[in-house]
């Protein structure tokens, strides 16, 4: 295909892997920056890496975030980490809905569902 159609087409895949391209860099760049918050933290308080970490506990997240403890940067960075790929996945199936392909949409979906199912499971047994 040439012409016109092939430019748009071209356009729209790339605004495509360009939002794509941002969330993954964003996502990066907040979970650096709340893991090095953390350990910063960590490192301020006396703690060293090396002690037993907290286990995570998603109903004390936020009071540890405002009580500036180090727990909290750190498994808020990790979250956002593990969240990334996801978002990824979330932003492509939206484009793909918005250029009219269906077929990739649903298997993007797909790969939704199997993420979930993952988390699911995964935390099932904690």
């Amino acid at each position: 295909m040439t012409g016109p159609a092939r430019e748009g087409q071209t356009a729209r895949e790339a605004g495509l892997e360009g939002r794509v391209a941002v969330v993954l860099r964003l996502g990066t760049y907040v979970a650096v920056g709340l893991i090095m918050c953390g350990v910063i933290l960590m490192l301020a308080s006396g703690r060293s890496p090396l002690d037993p970490a907290p286990a995570f506990d998603p109903a004390r997240l936020l009071d540890d975030l405002i009580a500036l403890q180090p727990a909290g940067f750190l498994w808020l960075g990790l979250l956002v980490v593990l969240a990334t790929p996801a978002a990824r996945v979330a932003v492509s199936v939206a484009g793909f809905v918005r250029a009219g392909e269906t077929r990739m949409a649903g298997v993007a979906v797909l790969v939704l569902v199997v993420i979930g199912v993952g988390i699911l499971f995964g935390t099932a047994g904690a």
